[in-house]
């Protein structure tokens, strides 16, 4: 069994301080969601930053629930 795999792909329930975190880094990446929209012009390239930035959310969450 590999255990990567296991952990990868099984529920991880919140622990105690988790939803802190998250809401964390929600707002911080917010925050640069609304810089971008204000800085950049409206383009392919801006759509792209903006899923990139909701990824690296997705991405940071995930470490946070499969990692502590």
């Amino acid at each position: 069994m590999n255990q990567q795999i296991e952990n990868n792909f099984k529920y991880h329930a919140p622990k105690e301080g988790q939803p802190a975190k998250y809401d964390a880094l929600r707002e911080k990446a917010k925050e640069l969601a609304y810089l971008i929209e204000e800085l950049c012009p409206a383009s392919r390239e801006r759509s792209v930053a903006m899923t990139e930035l909701e990824t690296a959310v997705m991405w940071a969450n995930a470490a946070i629930a499969r990692n502590e």
